[in-house]
């Protein structure tokens, strides 16, 4: 990933005004290390901080049309580029970045042409001829983007807070599937798929059709120029991410420039559920496989520089960014610069483990668009922002836009969970990639429960969070924290612990509610909450609140407030936890 940073419009260009830009511009370089750019054309600056996954060698930014009247910072992968640029036959392309289709398209086609990428990406576009401005997010909001307005009148956008939460009077997340306009004066949304109005669809589940869909969105996502591999956790997604990638590599441009043999990675605490289901997938398809072992001290030391790279206080999210971030850091130490992961299949079709009370298919459906619609504000968030940290870029074949189309029109009667015809979560998935004479998996693990991230990586891992912060959040702060934090009040310690590490970071009021809140179980959103009253009295983004459901649920209880009176609820004893010993972030090849 890398990182931009515009600011247009602005009161002034005089030297003073670069060198803020510049200094800004900076707080990103940990995104992109590989090279930096600024570009000024009168009260408007485009900056850019690079990591080069395609084309290293030429694709510096910011980019331009062939008579530099167009400029363009980008952070993102453009999959179809080649495609795209066959069909410019007209225009002169100055490097082999993928990027650099973007000004040219615009030039073709004017602001209508961002429905033809197909990738990840924000951009923020200047068209010198009249001094008007593009800036765009991808479908989903995979990668991270901001808007912010200076008193001044100028316009900021920054791929994060820290480039411009000091400078704007006002900012705000920048909405995936969305462009802004000068032209237009303001927002309007670009991506406009059917399942976005929570319609319900009705196409019958065809099991190859949705398998041939993932293969298609993870080949395409092989495009690099750069040493990359797999986040594989033993669960699931990151298994058919890892199952796929292996099957398809050979042939490849990849594998031509680095091998057919794939590197995986896995992390969590000695003898973590992960640690032994990663290791067992890796054996059975061959990869290279790397394990990163932590400690429950290694994590909670990290949480303030967790908590500054996400830019987030939401509980689940720093849980399970924590992990990542530590990973990612081993992870480019080796050398690596791009890995593909499992995000977006638990939304997509309903693998949270709560899905197991959804009341009807309606219900099931309009939960899995809810889920989609905020990915931006937790998991994308957490992909992108904890491996960015270090310069690494995370793909996420599961949001690809085509496939999101297909398994968002598939009839919910067949993702429904019924466990009295074996359908477990995220069954239809499954199905389609059983396949008993070429298996991609074995059929426990193609099979195996649902395991949220953060609980994944080892039980003990969140119990020591919350043992933490028991020890440094007393009962007076609780009593007080709706008066403190009036917005998203912390009702637990842990979270009222992390919010105070995000408040000193990013004190500004726009900066708290870029944050969502809201009742949660096992990562619900609050709607879903009242699928089971007794998830009311046990609100908790781990899996193992959904107890009846999670084979390792809660089982003691611990401090909450709620409406100001403090109280219990489910989980599991401290004391334990803390106990808990394992070696530092080793790697074992």
């Amino acid at each position: 990933m890398c990182g931009i940073l515009a600011v247009l419009g602005c009161s002034d260009d005089c030297q003073a005004k670069r060198v803020r830009v510049l200094e800004l511009s900076r707080r990103l370089k940990h995104r992109g290390p590989d090279w930096s750019g600024l570009y000024q054309h009168g009260d408007c600056y485009l900056s850019h901080q690079r990591l080069a996954i395609v084309d290293p060698a030429s694709g510096d930014q910011p980019l331009f049309n062939e008579d530099e009247k167009i400029v363009v910072t980008v952070n993102g992968e453009i999959y179809n580029h080649e495609e795209l640029r066959k069909n410019l036959p007209n225009h002169k392309f100055r490097t082999g970045s993928d990027c650099d289709v973007i000004a040219h398209l615009y030039e073709e086609h004017g602001e209508n042409f961002v429905d033809m990428l197909d990738g990840m990406f924000s951009f923020v576009l200047l068209d010198t001829r009249d001094n008007s401005f593009l800036a765009a997010r991808d479908a989903i909001g995979i990668t991270s983007l901001y808007i912010g307005w200076g008193l001044d009148g100028s316009v900021w956008i920054s791929s994060e807070l820290k480039g411009l939460n000091d400078e704007c009077e006002h900012f705000e997340v920048f909405p995936p599937g969305h462009l802004y306009s000068s032209k237009m004066g303001g927002l309007r949304r670009w991506y406009n798929p059917q399942w976005f109005s929570e319609a319900i669809p009705s196409t019958p589940y065809e099991p190859l059709v949705l398998r041939r869909a993932f293969e298609k969105a993870v080949v395409k996502r092989l495009m690099t120029d750069v040493p990359f591999g797999v986040l594989l956790s033993g669960g699931l997604d990151s298994s058919l991410v890892a199952a796929v990638t292996a099957r398809h590599l050979e042939g490849t441009k990849a594998a031509k420039h680095w091998g057919v043999q794939l590197h995986s990675f896995c992390v969590g605490l000695e003898g973590s559920p992960d640690l032994k289901a990663a290791r067992e997938v890796a054996d059975y398809l061959g990869t290279v496989h790397h394990e990163f072992y932590f400690t429950v001290q290694d994590g909670i030391d990290a949480i303030e520089d967790v908590i500054y790279h996400i830019e987030t206080y939401d509980v689940t999210t720093i849980r399970a960014s924590t992990p990542m971030f530590l990973m990612s850091r081993k992870i480019k130490s080796l050398g690596v610069k791009m890995v593909l992961s499992g995000e977006g299949a638990d939304e997509i079709f309903g693998g949270y483990l709560y899905f197991h009370k959804a009341p009807n298919k309606d219900e099931f459906h309009r939960e899995t668009c809810r889920k989609i619609k905020a990915l931006h504000q937790y998991d994308c968030l957490r992909a992108n922002k904890a491996t960015s940290a270090w310069g690494l870029e995370a793909r996420v074949p599961f949001l690809d836009k085509e496939f999101v189309k297909v398994a968002m029109s598939i009839d919910p009667e067949w993702k429904m969970i019924k466990p009295e015809q074996k359908r477990i979560e995220k069954w239809i998935l499954r199905k389609a990639f059983d396949d008993e004479e070429r298996p991609y998996l074995p059929k426990h693990i193609l099979y195996r429960q649902k395991e949220q991230f953060s609980d994944g990586v080892g039980y003990s891992w969140i119990d020591g969070l919350k043992a933490h912060a028991e020890h440094h959040v007393n009962d007076k702060m609780m009593l007080n924290a709706a008066h403190i934090f009036p917005h998203n009040t912390p009702t637990t310690k842990e979270a009222y612990f992390y919010r105070t590490i995000f408040e000193r970071f990013f004190p500004q009021n726009s900066a708290s509610l870029t944050v969502p809140g809201g009742a949660s179980v096992a990562c619900s959103t609050a709607t879903a909450v009242a699928w089971d009253e007794s998830w009311s009295k046990n609100l908790d983004p781990s899996g193992r609140a959904a107890v009846g459901v999670h084979n390792s649920p809660y089982e003691k209880r611990a401090t909450v407030v709620a409406n100001g009176k403090l109280t219990t609820k489910v989980t599991e004893p401290a004391a334990r936890v803390m106990g808990t010993t394992a070696p530092g972030l080793t790697i074992r090849g």
